[in-house]
């Protein structure tokens, strides 16, 4: 029995080693107060986003939950106002896979509130689909409707600046493409409905993210607006809630015991948003709390280009 406890305690000891060392991260460690200031987080009412929005809430921010889900918002509202003590967060409805809901939150947020310091786009989505507006779910959720929302807020985010744009993407990156031959066929970033065929469609979505932040960063330059992508670690949280059952129960014990819970995961999020010095990498990429080096494919500026005027054709902003 003694035997067992001493392995037990040894598997265990290593486990904790390696948890804390290669996969929890870094932590922000910002002291920075944001009293008058406004922030929004898309997809706030859960995991990630819900964490980020409850941290900004105890630094004295405004914080605009934007979610899809009214009930689901207002339940976030009510736990992220009691678990941060601050009754300066407001539910405000938005479904990224809606262009109008987009046009509308933008239009309500500009005429309700008249500051925004920080826009973090950190919804994401893995599941397939159409939006309402044809397009495939994972492009137009994960990016197509954070394209739109930034574009309609930047001229408020130039009024305060200096202010920043956080969009939250992934390391997949680094294995997604843009075939644009298939985006302009079918509005989408690739077929099929197996876990493979899903997770490289959420590659794709996770590089036009990193795309988008290249590219948004050369058009503010001369702005006090600043823009940054991250990989917020592998985490634990409801993106792949619609994985089939057998796939979720065959991934629950890795996920329990080497994913990140949402309150690490949030960590380099809050550091894009908080930390001094930043803006001379505007653009960049960051993971665990540091700057990284971004997939070559993210930082190519004719494919960044041509992703910007797909999208600002897809938008209406052209």
């Amino acid at each position: 029995m003694d035997n067992f406890v001493v392995i037990g305690a040894a598997v265990l000891g290593v486990y904790l080693v390696i948890y804390n060392v290669c996969i929890k991260g870094a932590s922000c460690k910002s002291n920075a107060k944001l009293h008058g200031k406004t922030v929004i987080v898309t997809g706030s009412n859960t995991g990630i986003g819900k964490t980020t929005a409850i941290d900004l809430a105890k630094r004295g921010a405004r914080v605009i939950l934007a979610c899809r889900s009214q009930q689901r918002g207002e339940a976030a509202l009510a736990e992220v106002k009691r678990e941060s003590g601050s009754s300066q967060v407001v539910f405000m409805q938005l479904d990224l896979a809606s262009l109008k809901s987009v046009r509308d939150f933008a239009e309500t947020f500009l005429k309700a509130e008249p500051r925004l310091d920080l826009l973090i786009n950190n919804a994401g989505i893995f599941l397939q689909g159409k939006t309402e507006d044809g397009l495939g779910m994972m492009f137009g959720v994960n990016h197509i409707g954070h394209f739109l929302l930034t574009n309609l807020l930047l001229d408020r985010l130039k009024e305060c600046g200096p202010s920043r744009v956080i969009n939250v993407a992934s390391v997949l990156h680094k294995n997604g493409t843009v075939d644009f031959g298939y985006l302009s066929a079918h509005k989408a970033l690739g077929e099929g409905d197996s876990f493979l065929a899903m997770l490289q469609i959420y590659s794709n979505s996770k590089l036009c993210n990193v795309l988008f932040t290249h590219e948004l960063a050369k058009r503010l330059q001369g702005t006090e607006v600043t823009c940054y992508s991250l990989h917020p670690g592998v985490v634990n949280t409801e993106l792949c809630c619609n994985m089939s059952l057998w796939q979720r129960l065959l991934l629950l014990p890795a996920a329990k015991l080497l994913l990140l819970d949402p309150e690490a995961g949030a960590q380099t999020t809050l550091h894009c948003c908080l930390q001094e010095g930043l803006e001379p990498f505007s653009g960049r990429y960051f993971s665990s709390c540091a700057l990284r080096e971004v997939g070559a494919k993210g930082r190519d500026d004719a494919l960044a280009k041509k992703l910007w005027e797909v999208s600002e054709r897809l938008t209406g902003l052209s």
